[in-house]
């Protein structure tokens, strides 16, 4: 009798060597219940790395495919291949859903996890005119872009920061976010309340990995809890339009998913929590990459299974990157929240046109709808109906009477690094930094090639003559 392999082959990858970054080719095979990717450096030998804990939703999300969106305007050729072109080069698969532009290298922290390696002295800030040009070459690529996030470092901090912003309100952009830590807004008096001035079209993107003080001193360096507090506290009376983001680690925060999303639909201001693993990139002083990973899938199942109101069937794959998005979405109606997305016919998103759907199934949801869902969070493009969503999904008649206000969502933003690094899921990354050339770069191999390691990336470029394109 023949002997049998201790796996399902399922597909073939296109991978890194998380040692030397070099590509390298990868198996995807199922095992014990969950998902490996097994490949081979012929330097650094042989990797086995989990990818995903739920072998059925990880085939799910292979049938959310749809035609891609490409930008208007590519910004580099084809040379030596994924992932060594970005820029966007013509290969890439997919426009960008969410833009993001650091106006500053600093930091007002030093926290052990940022894959931007940023600390108050690291450094500079970019000129008015340097960020300007930034937000121009993303007009230029999208025509009209579903959203900027302003980003750094962290940047409040900017000498200039409100100049930026006055900048880019004026720039055709539907939809800014403004990622932040939070402290300016806790202890700067007037400070929550010119922001709010940018409203609508406008949203803090907070920075909220925990409710316990020994994970905030891990993942940030300092017990951030008060700070935290007293922010929420001043964008809820101002009802400024907040998206709470989790940086989530495996046996750190991984335990209070569900408390985070039931505290997140408990505030007034609150229209979303963005769950995002830790990428093995940039500053991670207490992360293991063999034993501190946790995978999208095992994210979705620890929400699922740690609170009540989002079930299997509200978290789905997001159709310009099923691999590494995934979204639900509720409704906000006297204090409760109605999970939407499970009345979604699969079909529906992955039609070329952005098509319109009304639910009937839901006599208490007929009269309470909302017009569009899509990965970039576009919003309140009037004080009657929802604003455009991100670019994926699909139109939803709603009542004029409902607002953003109305709206919840929940979304799992996984970034790959080179230990579960994939081409085929890469060149659908939608989320895009600008870089200080000019050059538009997907935020998974920025992180890794881009930032602080072109001139090694240049060394890979001549060595690597195994990969034709």
């Amino acid at each position: 009798m023949t002997a049998q392999r201790p796996y399902i082959y399922y597909d073939l990858a296109i991978s890194l060597c998380p040692t030397c970054l070099k590509r390298v080719y990868g198996k995807i095979v199922f095992e014990d219940d969950k998902v490996f990717m097994l490949k081979k450096c012929k330097e650094h030998g042989s990797f086995k790395v989990l990818i995903a804990t739920d072998i059925e939703y990880y085939k799910k999300c292979r049938q959310y495919m749809k035609k891609s969106e490409m930008p208007c305007k590519f910004g580099t050729k084809v040379k030596y291949g994924c992932p060594y072109d970005c820029g966007l080069c013509e290969d890439h698969e997919q426009h960008s859903c969410s833009s993001v532009i650091e106006i500053t290298d600093r930091c007002n922290l030093k926290c052990p996890t940022c894959y931007a390696s940023s600390c108050p002295n690291s450094g500079n800030h970019r000129t008015v005119a340097e960020v300007e040009k930034m937000f121009d070459i993303m007009v230029k690529s999208e025509g009209e872009p579903d959203v900027i996030q302003i980003s750094g470092g962290e940047p409040t901090i900017h000498p200039q920061f409100f100049e930026i912003l006055d900048i880019a309100k004026q720039k055709p952009i539907k939809h800014i976010l403004l990622n932040t830590n939070g402290i300016k807004i806790a202890t700067e008096e007037g400070f929550s309340e010119k922001l709010a001035s940018y409203m609508p079209q406008f949203e803090i993107y907070l920075q909220w990995d925990s409710l316990k003080p020994e994970v905030l001193k891990k993942l940030r360096g300092a017990d951030l809890s008060e700070i935290r507090k007293r922010a929420l506290e001043k964008l809820n009376k101002l009802n400024l339009s907040t998206t709470l983001v989790v940086v989530v680690e495996k046996d750190l925060n991984d335990g209070e998913l569900g408390e985070l999303v039931d505290f997140a639909m408990k505030q007034p201001c609150v229209r979303g929590i963005t769950f995002q693993p830790t990428q093995f990139a940039g500053r991670n002083e207490n992360f293991n990459p063999e034993t501190d990973r946790i995978t999208p899938t095992e994210v979705r199942q620890k929400i699922i299974a740690q609170q009540d109101t989002f079930t299997e069937n509200d978290l789905i794959p997001v159709p310009c990157n099923p691999d590494t998005l995934t979204m639900a979405y509720g409704l906000k109606v006297k204090n409760k929240v109605h999970p939407l997305t499970r009345y979604i016919d699969p079909t529906k998103l992955l039609e070329a046109s952005k098509n319109t759907i009304v639910f009937e199934r839901d006599e208490e949801l007929k009269s309470k709808l909302i017009e569009l869902f899509s990965t970039g969070n576009s919003p309140e493009s009037s004080s009657k109906i929802f604003g455009s969503l991100m670019c994926c999904l699909p139109k939803i008649v709603a009542p004029q009477n409902l607002k953003y206000d109305n709206l919840f969502r929940i979304l799992i933003m996984h970034f790959q690094d080179a230990y579960d690094f994939d081409v085929r899921a890469i060149k659908k990354s939608c989320v895009h930094i600008v870089h200080k050339d000019g050059r538009i770069i997907p935020f998974e191999t920025m992180n890794l090639f881009y930032r602080d390691n072109e001139e090694y990336l240049k060394t890979l470029q001549k060595e690597d003559e195994s990969f034709t394109f």
